[in-house]
């Protein structure tokens, strides 16, 4: 997909961990990056403006006053009823009225699903909306895809299927795959095995492949998430936060346990000054900053969560994330693909692509 496609992001600078110093340097690192973009930038401008003081950005670069910030601690039904003034709901009030193509945010999470589908709704077709998240794999386009990663701790059959679909259109238009293979998340592989819901899940999935133009793999285990059996990685939301949030801290373990070890000896220092270029290529693959930013599938309007302890490489990268989908007009194809979801019927042939 060309990065001449000029597009607009709205970022809201607030409710990171580490402040909107964090956000406003991960912005500039993405605007030097991708010079068709624009970015909208939502919060108190008087805290914004030292920031941002001879960017050079000139007109791609506007800021938004929104005086308030939505607080981790903050209930999302507290942010409902009052957070009008904040620059969470003045960066989703950007796309809900076209003035953006996507939203960032480091911000709480449960407020920002239930800003987001207050004011953007869901699309017909989805009861649940999901979080995805990219998950490093040996398949060639390096990652793959899985939710729900913590929008929704329940998921009943026909939720299931909504996120398979989903999965496939996310995969399709942020990856580029022609035609995902679709598994799901089981204690074992075997047919028999799992919850009732997941069995019917199964069966709706594998019934929905051709007219999803997808292919569905069956059952997988823990072990598949990071494989090259599968491009898509379907679950309820308790589950793939639990996997995600265990990923990535195995990462970050294993490359702390890596450093101690070849920092240990004479001997292990040289072979890590030697093995210097492929260390850091692993380091780079594994980086849970480079695939920073998870994608509130199922609304009108593309919104990606980043993690509120993002650095600015992992800010820019949620960005440049956001870019990508909302050159793809990700959120009208997935808004036409799911409203075929209700009158979808088990023996329909035709493909109905997004």
């Amino acid at each position: 997909m060309s990065q001449d496609k000029a597009i607009t992001l709205s970022v809201d600078a607030m409710g990171g961990d580490q402040g909107p110093e964090i956000v406003a340097e991960g912005l500039k690192r993405f605007l030097q990056a991708d010079p068709a973009a624009s970015v909208l930038l939502h919060g108190p401008r008087q805290r914004l403006e030292p920031l941002l003081a001879q960017s050079g950005f000139g007109d791609r670069l506007q800021l938004v006053h929104a005086p308030d910030a939505v607080a981790m601690t903050d209930k999302p039904s507290h942010v409902m009823r009052h957070g009008k003034s904040t620059s969470m709901w003045s960066a989703i009030e950007a796309v809900r009225e076209r003035r953006a193509g996507a939203c960032v945010s480091c911000g709480n999470t449960g407020a920002l699903m239930a800003v987001a589908m207050l004011r953007l709704r869901k699309v017909e077709g989805v009861n649940r909306p999901a979080i995805a998240a990219l998950w490093p794999s040996r398949n060639p386009q390096g990652f793959n895809v899985m939710l729900d990663a913590g929008a929704d701790i329940r998921a009943d059959q026909d939720d299931l299927l909504a996120y398979a679909m989903m999965g496939a259109s996310y995969a399709r238009n942020g990856l580029g795959l022609e035609r995902p293979r679709i598994g799901l998340l089981n204690v074992g592989t075997e047919e028999h095995k799992g919850r009732a819901e997941l069995k019917v899940a199964g069966e709706l999935i594998a019934r929905a492949a051709e007219r999803g133009a997808f292919d569905y793999v069956g059952f997988i285990e823990g072990g598949d998430i990071p494989s090259d059996r599968v491009d898509v990685v379907v679950t309820d939301g308790f589950t793939g936060n639990v996997a995600l949030k265990t990923g990535e801290g195995t990462a970050t373990l294993i490359s702390g346990l890596l450093r101690e070890a070849l920092m240990k000896t004479a001997l292990s220092k040289l072979a890590a000054l030697l093995a210097t270029g492929s260390l850091k290529r692993l380091k780079t693959r594994i980086d849970p900053r480079q695939v920073n930013g998870g994608v509130f599938l199922g609304l009108n309007g593309t919104v990606v969560k980043s993690h509120g302890s993002a650095d600015a490489t992992g800010v820019a990268a949620a960005m440049a994330l956001a870019a990508r989908l909302a050159r793809s007009d990700f959120s009208d194809r997935l808004a036409g693909r799911m409203a075929t979801i209700a009158t979808m019927q088990p023996d329909a042939g035709e493909e109905v692509r997004a």
